[in-house]
């Protein structure tokens, strides 16, 4: 009985959840969207993927035909499959930036280069279930290394900085739009559970940048190289993490200091709310999507099925607490049925540093708006998606907690933009979110 019930949860995961990413997880295919769903793989967990990395094509983080060349050789349902043919995609299109550069062709080598760090990140995604797989390392090394290849031959370049942190120092990029070193309005992006900021080049800077705005990424606490090479697992208190970001920033000369936004991406649309909650040499805050509570949503999914103390994202938590070990085995064996499960909980053990489905949850569980989302001070922006399934209700309960002046901006399936963070929609996304941050940012 118990496997029975472990396999519809499994299933019923699936369908429901959508995990918080800089965007990760998967979401369910529907009938009457238009994002490109079962384009290669029936596997909704593998095609949001997909999409996710053709996306990047919009700022040439990738090309259509290598993604989809490497996606038609995967074998369907085969994580390693996976990791075997991005990593051969990354590896040959590195040899072409490293010939590029070889010859004197700086722009060719930077394109090149841009697509092969996309290509090693992907393929490092789903070998989180091992903590100690090399792979880890070795993929996710091989792509900073060529997202720095790249980012020293923009002009200006992309600067590589080490942000002062408790004992030790966060990695960051900074974007100028020139040399000019005039104070302009700059926005700090961070990404959420599973992104690099590698990633977020694509994700917002060279949105950005192009509309005169500079720009600071970061990776925090249970994220990209800060998790991978120091260890340090996420904490719900992001503001200890803001705050020395916000230090930074305002120590360069290049920053206007009226005219600093925050802007938080899928998981980040929490950590960047929490840390502005504190944080009021902000002007702006940006939450896409929109989280009061991140672990609510998958929760209420999980005590459908596995909650002895009444169906509730509180009850589950309270049996969790009462019964580890019960619920542990339940997932566990549900996580076997479903790619997208097994790798939610594997990333969040991995950058949890647990080593068990109920201390993750019971560690995700602290995570929470409430007490907090009323201090915001500065404007704010909520984002929804209306097939992000498993961001279900969290933007409006962000949203509806806020006393700041705030505005909601929803993306439909119907323009194209439907999916969690409307990945395989950026252009559309940023044009919305920094015409509102233009607006903003210029109203005295």
């Amino acid at each position: 009985m118990r496997r029975v019930v472990a396999i519809i949860l499994g299933m019923m995961l699936a369908a429901a959840l959508m995990v918080f990413c800089g965007c990760g997880g998967g979401e369910t295919a529907q009938p009457d969207d238009h994002n490109g769903q079962n384009l290669v793989f029936s596997d909704p967990e593998l095609q949001f993927q997909l999409t996710r990395v053709l996306g990047d094509t919009a700022y040439g983080g990738a090309d259509i035909g290598e993604c989809l060349s490497t996606a038609w050789r995967i074998e369907e349902g085969d994580v390693n499959s996976w990791y075997e043919e991005w990593y051969a995609t990354a590896e040959r299109v590195r040899g072409i930036a490293e010939e590029s550069l070889a010859g004197g062709h700086t722009v060719s080598a930077r394109e090149a280069y841009l697509r092969a760090g996309t290509y090693y990140a992907m393929a490092e995604f789903y070998l989180h279930g091992d903590p100690s797989d090399p792979r880890i390392r070795e993929s996710s090394a091989q792509s900073r290394d060529c997202f720095a290849a790249a980012a020293d031959l923009f002009d200006p370049p992309i600067e590589a900085v080490r942000i002062p942190y408790e004992d030790t120092a966060l990695p960051g990029y900074f974007y100028r739009v020139d040399d000019s070193n005039v104070p302009r309005p700059t926005i700090i992006i961070q990404t959420g559970f599973d992104g690099t900021q590698e990633e977020l080049y694509c994700g917002g800077a060279v949105a950005a940048v192009r509309r005169g705005y500079n720009c600071l990424t970061f990776e925090g606490p249970g994220q990209g190289e800060v998790v991978r090479e120091q260890g340090l697992p996420f904490r719900y208190d992001w503001e200890k993490v803001i705050t020395p970001v916000v230090d930074y920033a305002l120590s360069r000369p290049e920053v206007d200091p009226d005219r600093l936004a925050l802007f938080g991406i899928s998981m980040g649309g929490y950590l960047a709310p929490r840390g502005a909650a504190y944080e009021l040499r902000l002007a702006a805050l940006i939450a896409d999507g929109g989280v009061f509570e991140p672990w609510y949503p998958i929760a209420s999914v999980l005590a459908q099925y596995y909650d002895p103390s009444g169906g509730t994202p509180e009850g589950l938590i309270a049996s969790i607490r009462e019964d580890p070990d019960a619920f542990d085995q339940a997932i566990q064996e549900a996580m076997q049925e479903s790619i997208q499960l097994d790798w939610f909980m594997g990333n969040g053990m991995f950058t949890f540093k647990v080593d068990s489905p109920s201390a993750f949850m019971l560690a995700y569980s602290q995570y929470s708006m409430e007490g907090a989302a009323q201090d915001i001070a500065c404007p704010t922006l909520v984002i929804d998606s209306d097939h992000d399934t498993g961001m279900k209700g969290e933007p409006q309960r962000l949203y509806d907690a806020l006393t700041c002046p705030k505005d909601f901006i929803l993306f439909t399936a119907e323009e194209g933009a439907g999916l969690h963070c409307q990945m395989g929609a950026m252009l559309l996304a940023h044009q919305r979110i920094f015409d509102w941050l233009d607006e903003t940012l210029s109203t005295p």
